[in-house]
């Protein structure tokens, strides 16, 4: 059993930053992948960001275009999604879950996440 909360969101500029904490409450932290997705109003659930268990490893949607980087601290069961550059189209609901498969493809997809957090608003406007 997990469970993670999300934090960090709000309301932002174009072109302004955030940090999105997920703090992960579970037994054994460093057996999980964690990855990030995004749920914007009357579309699918969209991949974001996954780091993998040892944090060697991170991976990212096609969007992200280098503009966010995402780590976690095993010593505070945190993962950080940092958000540069946010645009309009970022808009959206930000959810952190856990996996425990391995490898790039898993992480990519939400059917593999087990555990979620319940999300925090992220809206970019002028």
């Amino acid at each position: 059993q997990a469970q993670l909360v999300e934090s960090g969101g709000g309301l932002v500029q174009p072109g302004d930053s955030l940090r999105l904490p997920c703090s992960v409450s579970v037994g054994t932290f460093t057996v999980y992948a964690i990855g990030w997705f995004r749920q914007a109003p009357g579309k699918e659930r969209e991949f974001v960001a996954a780091i993998s268990q040892s944090g060697g490893n991170t991976f990212f949607g096609d969007f992200v275009k280098g503009r966010f980087t995402i780590s976690r601290d095993n010593n505070k069961n945190t993962v950080y999604l940092q958000m540069n550059s946010l645009e309009p189209g970022d808009t959206a609901v930000y959810f952190c879950a856990t996996s425990n498969f391995y490898g790039e493809p898993y992480y990519r997809r939400a059917s593999y996440y087990g555990y979620w957090g319940q999300g925090t608003q992220v809206t970019v406007s002028s």
